[in-house]
């Protein structure tokens, strides 16, 4: 599982919700700025600092012209989210990948831009016509960032060590098909599986599916050693992680622009703004504030950026506990929902409304949103049927994001208008909420943003957090895998959108955009994000 984090808000809102024609309308009653605000001030620089602390950073007494010119040869790009380790073999959290993959770690192949599956250290591959066998020609002459030489032998290391009973990859199911592997020379990888995976090649370029070498695997979640085009440097936690040029990089045809690349961390989007403003931080991809896009506009030196993303945000239930095993009742609340509303009192507008665990970006994708529309009296109706006339009390799970606390809000007073009173528990992520939700399973209901391509297959995964069992789905999932027909598989991905539709696992609500603020002199950033990451192979200043 990926899941992706967001930045706590930038406000502490005190909101009031009041329903006519049973539409939700939401207003603002003042502005409180959270006690991180001048913590994260702190980490930044003293003109940054300066400027959170003269009020606000949508009114910047600073001209871009005064902010110290970035070198044009460096580039410090900004995260909302720290990430726990620096090795995405081992762990799930996003933000991992989001330094590493593409810039530290390759794969045998790689997705680009556009989502398409395109070679990488494996120049080519063949599939056998019954599909079980996979053999890659592998590059010559490519070492890891220490000298040692990547081959078929280490090649073979990195899959049986994602795919092995002591694993501990989180996407350790991409390699369960995969019975023996082969090297018959250096260069020459043969991969038998057990029974066709449709999916291999294009999971074989996740984040999760890197090479890594022998000798420095056991510690590449402190000290990352890849193939990529950037070295690690340092990682100063709680700050930043930087990366130098790789001046050995086997890859002669890219020219890599970029000398050095720093990775900042700052949650509160005040703060985000007020580095972009002041010049202290070049890029950031992922702006974790609707609301404080437009304090952009007309900016000479940044522009904005509006992009296509994965990040399904779903309000999970736990479908083994009363009442959430009770279809009824998951469809009931699925009706008290107003997509549309949810989208602009969460995300300010920004965001596709969704009706199953799919994005518009996705192949075979249907719109299920017509499925359980927003509507009171039949929800009302639906419950009573299933024996809650008077509506029930649970408590929902939502991480300390900005999105994730703004959704629960919206919800909290929706659901109200059915009789169902929900209690918003504000559970840190990532640790608490996977010790309690992903891993515990103890919860009525979460809400969280799904990051995974194409993860619909969750809901066949068992354990998983959501608890939903339903071997009909299970079987349309399998049946994907069994071919490689890409009309047939979007025929049953259809399929799977349709019974998650109608069984409601879980209240599918909306997809995030991708926003981005950078430098408008910085180019080659990706401004859709088919996959979540900050490739800076392409990036470069341009005057």
């Amino acid at each position: 599982m990926q899941i992706v984090c967001a930045p706590s808000p930038c406000h502490s809102f005190c909101n009031r919700w009041s329903f006519k024609g049973q539409k939700a309308r939401a207003v603002r009653q003042g502005i409180m700025m959270p006690r991180t605000y001048f913590s994260q001030a702190a980490k930044l620089s003293r003109r940054t600092a300066l400027t959170l602390a003269l009020g606000t950073a949508l009114w910047l007494p600073f001209s871009a012209v005064e902010a110290e010119a970035a070198p044009k040869t460096a580039l410090t790009l900004g995260m909302a989210i720290e990430p726990t380790g620096l090795d995405p073999t081992i762990a799930a959290p996003v933000a991992i990948g989001q330094v590493t993959w593409q810039n530290i770690f390759e794969g045998l192949v790689t997705i680009d831009s556009k989502g398409q599956v395109k070679p990488q250290l494996a120049e080519s591959w063949q599939i056998s016509p019954d599909g079980k066998t996979y053999t890659f020609k592998l590059h010559r002459g490519v070492t890891f960032h220490d000298g040692e030489a990547f081959d078929s032998s280490v090649a073979k290391f990195s899959l049986d060590r994602a795919r092995g009973e002591s694993s501990v990859n989180p996407q350790k199911r991409f390699f369960a098909s995969i019975d023996t592997i082969e090297t018959p020379d250096p260069e020459t990888l043969v991969l038998k599986l057990k029974q066709p995976a449709g999916s291999l090649i294009y999971w074989l370029g996740w984040p999760a599916s890197v090479m890594v070498a022998p000798k420095t695997a056991e510690t590449n979640r402190t000290t990352p050693i890849g193939t990529g085009p950037f070295k690690f440097v340092s990682w100063a936690k709680g700050d930043k992680v930087e990366l130098e040029k790789n001046p050995s990089y086997w890859d002669k045809n890219v020219g890599v622009k970029l000398e050095k690349a720093t990775f900042r961390f700052v949650s509160d989007a005040q703060a985000q703004a007020a580095a972009l403003k002041a010049g202290d931080i070049d890029a950031f991809p992922e702006f974790g504030a609707p609301e404080l896009m437009s304090s952009f506009d007309g900016d000479a030196r940044l522009g904005t950026f509006v992009g296509n993303t994965e990040l399904k945000v779903v309000a999970g239930m736990n479908n083994a506990r009363k009442p959430f095993d009770d279809k009824r009742v998951r469809q009931a609340l699925m009706m008290a929902v107003d997509r549309p509303t949810v989208i602009e009192g969460a995300w300010s507008g920004l965001g596709t409304a969704i009706g199953s665990h799919y994005t518009p970006n996705d192949r075979g994708y249907i719109d299920t949103t017509g499925v359980y529309p927003y509507d009171v009296e039949k929800a009302k109706a639906l419950l009573a049927e299933a024996g809650y006339p008077d509506g029930f009390s649970f408590t929902i799970k939502a991480p300390q994001m900005a999105y994730a606390q703004r959704t629960s809000q919206v919800l909290q007073a929706m659901l109200a208008e059915i009789g169902v009173t929900m209690t918003i528990e504000t559970t840190e992520f990532p640790a608490k909420w996977v010790a309690d939700v992903f891993k515990g399973s103890n919860y009525d209901m979460t809400i969280v943003a799904h990051a995974e391509p194409m993860d619909i297959d969750i809901y066949s995964r068992n354990p998983y957090y959501f608890n939903y069992k339903n071997p009909a789905f299970n079987e349309v999932i399998a049946d994907v895998e069994k071919t490689a027909d890409a009309g047939e598989q979007e025929k049953l991905y259809g399929e799977a959108q349709k019974i998650l539709a109608e069984d409601v696992p879980a209240l599918f609500l909306f997809v995030m955009p991708k926003l981005g603020v950078w430098d408008k002199k910085v180019k080659g950033l990706w401004q859709d994000e088919p996959i979540p990451s900050n490739v800076l192979t392409d990036v470069r200043w341009e005057e």
